[in-house]
């Protein structure tokens, strides 16, 4: 079977279960105007932001359990950012709290921009064919959110892959009154024709014209099909050869795959207008409803550090996503990301970025030393453990509250923090073992808790990878088997000999002979701890004396 064949199957089978989706829901869409009509259907019991509305609603999906969710993906022309890569990395936690957290599948279906103004004309700087150069980025893409732990669509879609269906879209839209053809064979949108239903996100007043022909009705309309130019890649039309405006693409699509109702829509904030306005415009034109998509949802700009300006290609001020990935690692990106709500602007910088990495250092740590007092290595004083079983269970609380509540990353993160201060409290170490009931029990279900709510945010406190488990392994064998032989030195040098001639209440003394091998492990302690390797001293249980080895980061 072709690639071709198979694409047009994989296709169908999309259509037929969209279509099976789209059963029992209302023909027409519901809304008058600009006014957002709350959905029927099942009220999850969240809320989240709506750029409809400018504050938080009630998040109520056409059916209970799914969610279909459309999203802008990456016009593929150059090397994908950290602005993109902040974008869909907070877009993905939210899925993954929407699925993991409140049992909602959610159907998510992304477009690749492969011809565009800007494609054309990088290709023709480079001398090769728009087509060899969008399959170049659209793989590096790929591989970029595999490393960034992205889950994928249920299917990406191409805009040239689905010219057939643009043009169909485009006559549609026509039929219904609400475009025009020039003589030049461009299609403009009528913005005219839908009166004040323009604007539902960004409002009327700040809507400014594209540039186009001189036959445009209104200097707002804009452009669903474009003719053909000199050197530039074109498609057969009813009004003649030329390739599709920018925003139709996603029109299409969404609507191909979802009808003429959608839940969730999402992007950049910077896509707000004039790229989503122009989408329900298009969209309540065809369907010819007044609600087309019940949620907008848009993420804040990724700005470098004291400046105003986003991080983006045009202003040449941009990471990215590979040459990041060399100085910091994806769990340190996405804690980066969690730090701040997923709407808010976020500011890039070396302290930020080191906050993320302390917090994880933090968590690791309180790991290690939690693991060590249930395999008896860290002697502490007696726990209070009802209070510890409650502190977890008030945080689980706090933790399902804060996410249902616009998917309040930042207070989770609190939470989790919080819960790790109040667990290093009670392992302190004490000289002398007091013989105290211990309590390893509750220290396990913290442990538990915490990796299973990072897992579902997508952050690996395990920090598992494939490509270097022997090396990382063999490193903390090394480092471990480094503290045991300094533990047994020091404990030889600490070893007392009976003096004679001494009184027998004296205070026993190593011996002389042996002071440079105390000598000798303290400064093999300070030497590791200079390259982030942490000696601490704990005690067991048998009295005798322990070492208790944490790696964690510089």
């Amino acid at each position: 079977m072709n690639r071709a064949k198979y694409r047009e199957i994989q296709y169908e089978n999309l259509l037929q279960s969209a279509q099976d989706l789209r059963l029992g829901r209302s023909a027409s869409c519901t809304g008058v105007g600009k006014k957002w009509t709350r959905p029927t259907g099942y009220d999850t019991g969240l809320k989240t932001y709506n750029s409809l509305t400018k504050q938080k609603e009630p998040l109520v999906l056409a059916q209970e359990g799914i969610a279909t969710w459309y999203s802008c993906g990456p016009t593929v022309y150059d090397h994908a950012h950290l602005g993109h890569a902040c974008s869909y990395v907070r877009f993905d936690i939210i899925q993954r709290i929407l699925s993991r957290v409140f049992g909602i599948n959610v159907i998510h279906v992304m477009v690749i921009t492969d011809i565009d103004d800007k494609i054309i004309r990088r290709a023709l700087e480079k001398s090769i064919s728009p087509t060899i150069l969008a399959r170049m980025y659209e793989e590096e893409f790929k591989n970029d959110m595999l490393a960034l732990k992205v889950l994928p669509p249920a299917v990406y879609l191409r805009v040239t892959e689905n010219i057939p269906q643009i043009v169909a879209f485009i006559e549609g839209i026509i039929r219904n009154e609400h475009a025009y053809a020039t003589k030049q064979g461009d299609v403009y949108f009528d913005i005219g024709s839908i009166g004040d239903r323009y604007g539902k996100l960004m409002g009327a007043g700040d809507a400014a014209g594209e540039p186009g022909d001189t036959e445009k009705r209104d200097s707002r309309d804009f452009a669903l099909w474009k003719a053909s130019k000199p050197q530039e890649p074109s498609w057969e039309s009813p009004w003649g050869k030329g390739r599709p405006g920018w925003h139709i693409e996603c029109s299409t699509i969404a609507s191909s795959v979802f009808g003429s109702q959608l839940d969730i829509h999402s992007g950049g904030v910077d896509l707000a207008f004039p790229h989503h306005e122009n989408e329900i415009a298009q969209c309540e034109a065809y369907h010819q409803c007044g609600q087309w998509g019940n949620y907008f949802l848009h993420s804040g700009h990724l700005h470098l550090k004291g400046s105003a300006e986003k991080m983006s290609k045009s202003l040449n001020n941009y990471i990215t996503i590979k040459d990041f990935l060399e100085s910091y690692s994806t769990n340190e990106f996405r804690m980066f990301c969690l730090l701040t709500k997923y709407r808010s602007a976020i500011d890039y910088s070396d302290a930020s970025l080191n906050e993320a990495r302390s917090s994880l250092a933090t968590i690791t740590a309180f790991t290690h030393d939690a693991q060590a007092y249930m395999r008896g290595q860290l002697q502490c004083q007696a726990v209070q453990e009802g209070a510890l079983w409650e502190r977890l269970a008030e945080t689980k609380a706090n933790v399902v509250r804060a996410l249902a509540d616009d998917f309040d990353t930042p207070r989770v993160v609190n939470a989790i923090m919080s819960l790790v201060s109040h667990g290093n409290r009670h392992l302190q170490p004490i000289a002398k073992p007091d013989r105290s009931p211990r309590s390893p029990a509750v220290f396990g279900a913290f442990l538990t808790y915490i990796r299973e709510v990072f897992e579902v945010l997508g952050v690996d406190l395990l920090d598992r990878k494939p490509h270097s488990v022997d090396s990382s392994g063999t490193l903390e064998n090394v480092v471990e088997q480094l503290a045991r032989f300094r533990s047994d030195v020091r404990a030889f040098a600490l070893s007392v000999e009976d003096m004679p001639g001494e009184p027998a209440h004296a205070s026993p003394r190593p011996h002389s002979e042996k002071l440079p091998l105390l000598k000798a492990c303290d400064t093999l302690r300070k030497d590791l701890a200079s390259i982030g390797v942490h000696i601490r001293v704990s005690v067991f249980s048998l009295g005798h004396r322990q070492l208790l080895c944490t790696k964690v980061h510089k």
